[in-house]
């Protein structure tokens, strides 16, 4: 019998899945994580034993819940940023219902505009999915805010490939940073901050 965190992952999996096939407008859309990274998430978060976690792009909160499960078990929290006011209303609803709620504070706002709020090498994991088209404008807060040692990973660095190599070379040509792609759902990128870069 599934946990009721599960049951909720899965009925939001069935929700999304419902939603993206009966609109086409991104806006209405979805777009969650797939489950298995939802499970590689998990994973980085503990086997960094990231505590200080910032998520741009919440949706309806389906990774946010991935982050912050796992948070739970490291002592730490997720920071997620939503500026659509539709889907932050969802995802309000969402983290009511999951027994997590303690572990996150959601934002209605623009990701820019949150990114400069934030706290010098303050992240120790930041996931980004979001707007692709504005990751480039926002990388020097994305290399800003992220610890030494600290861990960005992005979605969709296979399944919009083309979208996204302006910004995926950006971040490989940063002398500071050391990246892969992994094969994950939508294909992940993980770039590290160096642990002497201050």
């Amino acid at each position: 019998m599934q946990s009721p965190l599960e049951a909720l992952k899965t009925e939001l999996e069935h929700f999304g899945e419902k939603n993206d096939n009966a609109y086409s407008e991104r806006s209405k859309r979805m777009l969650n994580i797939t489950r298995d990274t939802g499970e590689f998430l998990s994973v980085m978060v503990r086997a960094t034993a990231a505590r200080h976690i910032l998520e741009i792009g919440t949706s309806n909160g389906y990774s946010t819940l991935w982050l912050a499960e796992a948070a739970c078990t490291t002592g730490g929290s997720v920071t997620t940023v939503e500026s659509s006011a539709y889907k932050a209303g969802l995802a309000s609803d969402t983290f009511s219902r999951s027994g997590l709620s303690e572990y996150v504070t959601l934002v209605h706002d623009d990701a820019g505009a949150t990114l400069t709020r934030v706290t010098d090498a303050s992240i120790d994991l930041l996931f980004l999915d979001s707007e692709r088209s504005e990751y480039r404008a926002w990388w020097d807060q994305i290399r800003r805010v992220l610890r030494p040692g600290g861990l960005l990973i992005v979605d969709n660095a296979i399944s919009h490939r083309e979208q996204m190599t302006p910004f995926l070379n950006l971040v490989e040509s940063d002398k500071d940073f050391t990246s892969i792609l992994v094969p994950v759902g939508k294909g992940e990128f993980l770039a590290v901050k160096s642990a002497g870069d201050a």
